[in-house]
């Protein structure tokens, strides 16, 4: 069995600012915080990008405060520092560690490209672009060494992602408290490469967003059965041709669901193990208790036999995932309406032509259509977004290229399904299912195929 541990915190720029201001009311002064966050950052950098010399760029704020400490830690750990400035701290904190460095900086247009550059011009504060000063050098520096952001790559919105100025995309980025929404939406999930959140002794931080991460795999007990284990029903196509809602049921059956059932023409199954049921029988598997979760719409056009299933199990109370075709005929208020417990899958195309237009934050848009539907809504994409409708948001990060392919997401909806049927909710299972495809994509690898995806999951589940 499955289950999904905490994830690290996700916050906007103010609720950021709101946790350092509380820290600061508690008694930890704001040098004390700078200090805390220059230590982890070096030690971050010895860890992932150690280099023999390094250029640091400080900005004329608290990011450049910080990147003052990372210079000052760096040196004092062998390596050959230099730091080049845009401004200098005038007062507080930043001012401080800028004064502890204690040698001449020179001027950002004559910064010299280094193995290791750290990014700490601007951090989460940024609210336009860069000047065009610091655009060119920056684009001087891209491709010269290994790149650290602290914080946030100066040039990205902390809030939305958005590029307000091209960055100098980082290997690495080192954040404080909690990671922010810029580093998982739009070009900002771009310009993160590896993510490490330091703590640097903040309060604890409330957020109903936050990172997707590992799940643990607990030991079956010796007397479970196939029945404990759960029984998946997906919904074919009449099409003898199609193998969408097949793969499906592979993805099921591999996540560890005891019984999958095919529901269709009986065509040669995908696979011994899956039981092929005419939708006569199936009728008599709704009113079966054991039956735990349903799959509807991998493969399936837009036909009476689609909308006929559609109509039948909305007003069920049978968990429902819904993807591809059977997205396409519904709407907002007839799944609010709906008694089934809802999983809803889409591609951006399908959210989209369900929910409008995506405009400005992914997060706030995901959640907004959970609330509308009353369902799980999991967004697909390289950040995948699930949103559950009483206001929790989980965003996985850990994805692969190479899921680009057709099939990808039907195997998406049926690993979905078959941790529902092992007793998960729908939004854990949702979370859960959105780390294993992309655990599976990054092993699978260039060459990868949607059929390979089922195949790769015993050995990542042994592997938790």
């Amino acid at each position: 069995m499955l289950s999904l541990p905490p994830g690290i915190k996700v916050l906007t720029a103010a609720a950021m600012r709101d946790a350092e201001a509380e820290a600061m009311a508690g008694g930890v002064s704001a040098l004390a915080l700078m200090e805390r966050a220059a230590a982890a950052a070096v030690a971050a950098i010895l860890v992932h990008c150690p280099a023999p010399r390094a250029l640091v760029l400080c900005g004329p704020g608290n990011n450049g405060g910080d990147g003052y400490g990372i210079a000052a830690g760096l040196r004092a750990r062998g390596v050959d520092v230099e730091v080049a400035a845009y401004g200098k701290p005038g007062k507080g904190a930043a001012a401080i560690m800028a004064e502890r460095w204690g040698r001449p900086a020179l001027d950002l247009a004559d910064a010299r490209p280094a193995p290791l550059i750290v990014d700490a011009l601007f951090g989460t504060g940024l609210a336009r672009s860069l000047p065009t000063e610091i655009e060119t050098v920056l684009a001087r520096l891209a491709g010269h060494g290994q790149v650290v952001a602290i914080d946030i790559a100066s040039g990205i919105d902390a809030d939305h992602g958005t590029a307000l100025s091209p960055p100098l995309v980082p290997n690495l980025t080192v954040t404080f408290g909690a990671a922010k929404r810029g580093h998982v939406q739009s070009d900002g999930a771009q310009a993160v490469g590896r993510l490490v959140v330091a703590d640097i002794g903040l309060p604890p931080i409330s957020s109903e967003v936050s990172l997707g991460c590992r799940p643990l795999l607990r030991p079956l007990p010796g007397d479970v059965h196939k029945y404990a284990r759960g029984h998946v029903l997906v919904i074919e196509n009449d099409d003898p041709h199609g193998g969408a809602a097949r793969l499906s049921a592979l993805a099921a059956l591999k996540s560890g669901a005891g019984l999958v059932t095919l529901v269709g023409p009986a065509n040669p199954p995908a696979a011994l193990a899956l039981m092929q049921r005419d939708d006569d029988e199936a009728e008599r598997l709704l009113l079966d208790p054991r039956t735990s979760v349903i799959v509807l719409g991998p493969g399936l056009p837009d036909t009476p036999r689609t909308q006929a299933w559609l109509f039948r199990l909305l007003p069920d109370e049978i968990p429902l995932v819904l993807d591809a075709g059977a997205l396409s005929q519904v709407t907002p208020q007839t799944l609010s309406e709906a008694a089934a417990p809802l999983v809803l899958t889409p591609h951006e195309g399908e959210f989209v032509r369900l929910f409008g237009p995506i405009e400005g934050d992914r997060i706030d848009a995901v959640l907004a259509a959970s609330k509308a539907a009353g369902a799980i809504v999991l967004l697909k994409g390289p950040q995948t977004i699930v949103a559950a409708p009483w206001g929790e948001v989980r965003v996985n990060t850990h994805a692969s290229p190479y899921l680009a392919s057709a099939g990808s997401g039907d195997v998406l909806a049926g690993l979905v399904a078959g941790l529902i049927a092992q007793g998960l909710n729908g939004f854990d299972a949702a979370v859960i299912a959105a780390w294993l495809h992309g655990e599976a994509g990054q092993r699978g690898g260039p060459g990868l195929i949607a059929d390979d995806l089922p195949a790769l999951m015993p050995a990542i589940l042994k592997s938790l």
